[in-house]
């Protein structure tokens, strides 16, 4: 009889895991058809504002005109080369920044010293314009790759370090002090307290550094690429195409979304099995 039971208790909630994952699903599905549903409406009322001329369509351009431009410039293979140039940069900086910023907020964290010293630095450096930087990088590393990366690790990094650094710092101090009281070095504090009440917040500022690395991309392309999704806008203004400017803004968000949406992909598939804390 208690063999029964067990089966029917544990039948009873296989039943009810699979009606909350049905319910997960089916409000994601509900979430993503409304998210759909309102990006069509805007397209749809952008093309009628500007077939009607209720907006500027000089300046704002409407869908029709801008897929056409992103159709002709993909058919030409014009477009490929531009998207690899700023993907690619994109992806550098967007990983190298995330290391290193991750690297220091460890070195800060293991050094009380070193953190009590550079923390007026890393603020002063973080409220300083990054586009003012720019000329800087060109005249230390040339108008190239160098320096548009040079750019985007000027965002990044610091924005990371101050994020993971505090993530450190809210860690429960009572864990720390088991970890301690067992005779554990700051070395085993690291890595069995820190590190893993931290590895969320880590992997959250990916999704930061992903607007982060476009951003600081973009404004390096603006000051020094002679190719790049930044160089097409740039080009775009200066001919007065804004239809070109447009559909470049629309690649960069669409490529933007790809990669947030990587990010949080590759955040549930190493998240998925920690315990919420």
């Amino acid at each position: 009889m208690r063999d029964e039971a067990d089966r029917l208790e544990q039948r009873w909630i296989q039943e009810l895991h699979q009606e909350y994952r049905r319910g997960r699903r089916s409000q994601r599905r509900l979430v993503t058809g409304v998210q759909t549903a309102i990006l069509l409406l805007l397209f749809v009322l952008w093309e009628i504002a500007g077939r009607m001329k209720w907006i500027d369509v000089l300046l704002f351009s409407y869908p029709s005109k801008i897929f056409t431009q992103i159709g002709k410039d993909a058919i030409s293979g014009e477009l490929w080369g531009h998207v690899g140039v700023t993907v690619g940069e994109t992806i550098a900086g967007f990983l190298l920044g995330t290391l290193l910023g991750t690297l220091l907020a460890v070195l800060i964290w293991w050094s009380p010293f070193l953190s009590k010293v550079l923390d007026p630095y890393m603020v002063v450096f973080n409220s300083m314009p990054k586009v003012a930087l720019g000329p800087i990088f060109i005249v230390m590393f040339g108008a190239g790759f160098t320096a548009i990366l040079m750019t985007t690790l000027s965002i990044i990094v610091i924005i990371t370090t101050l994020v993971v650094y505090n993530s450190f710092q809210e860690v429960d101090s009572n864990l720390i002090k088991v970890v301690r009281t067992f005779g554990g070095s700051r070395r085993d504090t690291f890595q069995k307290v820190i590190l893993p009440a931290s590895f969320p917040a880590i992997v959250s500022t990916l999704k930061v550094n992903v607007g982060m690395a476009w951003i600081g991309v973009i404004v390096g392309e603006f000051l020094v690429a002679k190719n790049g999704l930044g160089y097409l806008i740039i080009y775009g203004f200066q001919v007065f195409n804004f239809t070109l400017v447009m559909s470049s803004l629309l690649i960069i968000a669409i490529v933007a979304t790809l990669m947030y949406q990587a990010v949080v992909y590759v955040e549930h598939r190493l998240l998925s099995g920690r315990p919420h804390r």
